[in-house]
């Protein structure tokens, strides 16, 4: 790998001013506020028309994993890689499913959080916590697989003069600053300008690369030459492990926090089902870019380890660079695009936290606090969580697709309460909460065993909590119909 930065003073120059303008926005969305309450500072007002929801969808959607962790895997997979398009596209099938109902009812009813409808709909306290601290824990995780990612390309955009952990303080400390100045308003406002960004820099890496290294064909051919094995049709085993990652991203991903807060801060309906619509296909322009971006490395960076792997984008920057030095407005534009993404989702992420300790947590065992207050707890809550992710980011050394997946086993057990609850009226509390925490131990105990495969027959652990998860639901639920 080059150690030549891949920007040079210029460079550098757009992008401090690129960041540090974000803190002008979050200015902005503190100026621009209506009133100082949990509506305003957490869902923007719920007046999101089209253009901003479906950019900060897409912002928060797709992130360093976009960027980094799916050329990564690409590169480690292959041509089987091509599931991840179909796992991205899964997303807004399971959104389209439950969305608008919980929309309607986030209208009448005024949640604010995920913990708000599990509250509303099961009247049990207990089941509102656990799926509480579920989200909690692995929003907590996703922070910490985008703050890896930003370091790698602060690492790589100065040539090692701004170190990993250092690059992960300073824009750490930028996003917290921003979130807790103007809220969601904030966060939505900065989503537009990055999902913009990111949707560019993705179409150009992918033109240039392209052009750079002889496309796909090319690609092909040499990682045949090299590597017959990736070439090898899936076994059953990994047919399993594709229909489990799509069940991972349909079950896990559509049911984010901070994906569910945006459905509640839509404009009306309509807006919320427009944006969904154009969002069927991003996954085509961002996912299926990216995938090649890993496969062109494949071919031309072949034996990479498994770490190595994680940078093969920026490797490929730097590569360009030093062949074509008229590429670096490219180059800038992409970190800059990689840098958005990864921010557009953390700030999302650590917005969806704080709202949940303040609301859903401290808020119901001190019911008496006024809403100006619990804002207040919700700030001091983000600062102290970006703090602990910062140092978990610079000490823990999982790739980040793994700690992706992690995030996702955990999510999953969350889907049922929100999926069937919407659409199953008799729907028992107790039955839930049973389903709920048998899925969530299942999947725990699988990944932490030191003697079982992360991912049994083929299968991830999420979606064995998640077989476990229902099938005591239904069990619970029989018995209860039939007492």
């Amino acid at each position: 790998m080059h150690n030549e930065p891949l920007l040079g003073t210029g460079g550098l120059i757009f992008m401090g001013l690129y960041l540090f303008s974000l803190i002008g926005i979050g200015l902005a969305g503190r100026l621009a506020r209506k009133d100082n309450t949990l509506s305003d500072f957490y869902l923007a007002g719920r007046g999101m028309g089209v253009f901003v929801l479906l950019l900060t969808l897409y912002a928060t959607q797709y992130s360093g994993n976009t960027m980094i962790g799916f050329a990564g895997k690409a590169y480690r997979g292959g041509y089987q890689s091509l599931v991840m398009v179909v796992f991205m596209s899964s997303i807004i099938g399971a959104y389209l499913i439950y969305a608008p109902k919980l929309f309607r009812l986030s209208k009448k009813h005024g949640f604010i959080t995920t913990g708000d409808f599990i509250h509303h709909r099961f009247k049990n306290t207990a089941l509102t916590i656990i799926i509480v601290l579920l989200s909690i824990v692995a929003l907590g995780n996703y922070i910490l697989t985008n703050l890896k990612a930003i370091g790698y390309i602060v690492v790589a955009a100065t040539g090692g003069k701004i170190g990993f952990a250092q690059g992960i303080i300073i824009l750490s400390l930028i996003m917290v600053i921003y979130e807790t100045l103007g809220g969601m308003r904030s966060v939505a406002w900065t989503d537009v300008i990055q999902g913009v960004i990111l949707l560019l820099g993705v179409i150009l890496i992918f033109i240039v690369i392209q052009i750079e290294y002889g496309g796909m064909v090319t690609s092909a051919d040499i990682i045949k030459s090299n590597n017959p094995k990736f070439f090898i049709p899936p076994d059953w085993t990994e047919k399993r492990l594709w229909l489990s990652t799509i069940g991972l991203a349909f079950f896990g991903i559509s049911v984010y926090p901070h994906a569910i807060q945006r459905i509640y801060a839509a404009k009306d309906e309509s807006t919320l089902k427009r944006s969904l619509q154009i969002m069927v296909f991003m996954p085509l322009v961002t996912t299926m870019f990216m995938v090649v971006v890993g496969w062109v490395g494949l071919a031309q960076f072949p034996a990479l380890d498994r770490q190595g792997s994680e940078q093969i984008t920026i490797m490929m920057l730097q590569d360009i660079s030093t062949k074509i030095p008229a590429m670096g407005i490219m180059i800038v534009l992409f970190l800059s695009a990689a840098v958005a993404a990864i921010m557009s989702t953390v700030d999302s992420a650590l917005l969806a936290i704080s709202s949940m300790v303040t609301k859903d947590l401290w808020g119901r065992l001190q019911p008496d606090k006024t809403q100006e207050e619990l804002i207040r707890l919700g700030k001091i809550i983000s600062w102290l969580v970006m703090g602990m992710a910062v140092f978990l980011a610079i000490e823990l050394p999982q790739t980040i697709w793994r700690l992706m997946e992690i995030k996702l086993e955990l999510l999953c057990q969350i889907a049922p309460a929100i999926f069937l609850g919407l659409h199953i009226k008799r729907l028992r509390s107790t039955a839930v909460l049973a389903g709920v925490i048998t899925g969530a131990l299942t999947a725990i105990i699988i990944i932490l065993h030191p003697v079982l495969p992360a991912r049994p027959w083929g299968i991830h652990a999420g979606m064995w909590g998640l077989i476990a998860n229902v099938s005591v639901l239904g069990m619970c639920q029989f018995r209860f119909q039939n007492n």
